[in-house]
């Protein structure tokens, strides 16, 4: 069964200044998510489901009819602010949803296999998304426990030359196996490594080879259980009204229990994204040179 592919196109985009998910910055008028979308359909996946805000559902759906539209089934589901379980209430003064792992719950009721999640506003590469469309085509383990997989991307791809971006370190144990992301906020270049501070401002050195997290995944139809479960956890513990439930927590959570593991595929090549408008002008270069150098058609559906 091929998965189901997720995009999560829900993010406000407050410090872009836009709707980024949309924003046509590869020839040929094409989004970030087109690629992925492109490269699913390469590997022939048939159905991708489009996590949206109510509000911009009709900009993203006319850009994907323009688009993918003809060439993939697509499904839209909302996240909502107001999506929590029974027996909880919206923390007073949250204008906002609660993060991807909120949004990757409001698709579940539309996934009955595995399913591969993406960033609508992160261009991730073919060989990233082949390497999970094997993962999650392989016989599951016999060993009772439910087996994912994350894509990681060396750290030093993922960074500008100048600037500081959060990032997310994978955390591995002496066997490879994902035990945990940890969040940093603030973390830039200092040739040669990368350099962030603690909560105590101690500096620590990263190596550029480090693996980090941009949010690729491959889950089986196990996760979602955990997903409820530990949004279930999240809102117990009173929330501020800034507070995210990101995906990562819930995978944690699940990992928490003992009954899941994570690979961690170091199958993550030229990566770009858009977080601020700075990062437009690199994420249009670099697409260009992707199709310059043939990787990708000028137009990708034509």
């Amino acid at each position: 069964m091929k998965p189901t592919l997720v995009i999560l196109a829900a993010g406000i985009g407050s410090r872009y200044g836009g709707l980024k998910q949309i924003d046509k910055v590869g020839p040929g008028e094409a989004a970030l998510m087109d690629y992925t979308i492109y490269d699913a359909l390469k590997m022939g996946i048939e159905r991708v489901v489009m996590v949206v805000q109510r509000q911009s559902e009709a900009e993203v759906r006319e850009h994907i009819d323009e688009s993918a539209g003809s060439h993939v089934e697509v499904v839209y589901v909302h996240q909502e602010l107001s999506a929590v379980p029974m027996g909880f209430v919206v923390t007073p003064g949250r204008s906002k949803p609660w993060g991807t792992g909120q949004a990757l719950l409001a698709a579940s009721s539309h996934l009955d296999g595995p399913f591969i999640v993406a960033n609508a506003d992160d261009f991730y590469g073919r060989e990233a998304l082949e390497s999970l469309d094997e993962f999650l085509e392989k016989p599951p383990a016999d060993d009772g426990l439910a087996h994912w997989a994350m894509v990681g991307y060396r750290l030093g791809d993922t960074m500008p030359p100048e600037g500081r971006v959060s990032r997310a370190l994978c955390v591995q144990d002496i066997d490879g196996w994902l035990v945990g992301l940890e969040e940093v906020a603030a973390i830039w270049r200092e040739e040669p490594a990368a350099v962030w501070r603690d909560a105590a401002h101690k500096k620590h050195f990263q190596p550029l080879d480090s693996l980090v997290s941009m949010n690729l995944w491959g889950f089986s139809r196990e996760l979602l259980r955990h997903l409820e479960k530990g949004f279930r956890a999240f809102l117990d513990d009173d929330p501020t009204p800034a507070d995210e439930y990101y995906l990562p927590k819930a995978v944690a959570f699940a990992l928490s229990t003992g009954n899941a593991r994570v690979s961690v595929l170091p199958k993550g090549g030229r990566w770009c994204g858009m977080t601020s408008p700075e990062d437009r002008e690199i994420t249009v270069n670099a697409l260009r040179d992707l199709v310059d150098d043939g990787v990708y058609p000028e137009n990708l559906w034509e």
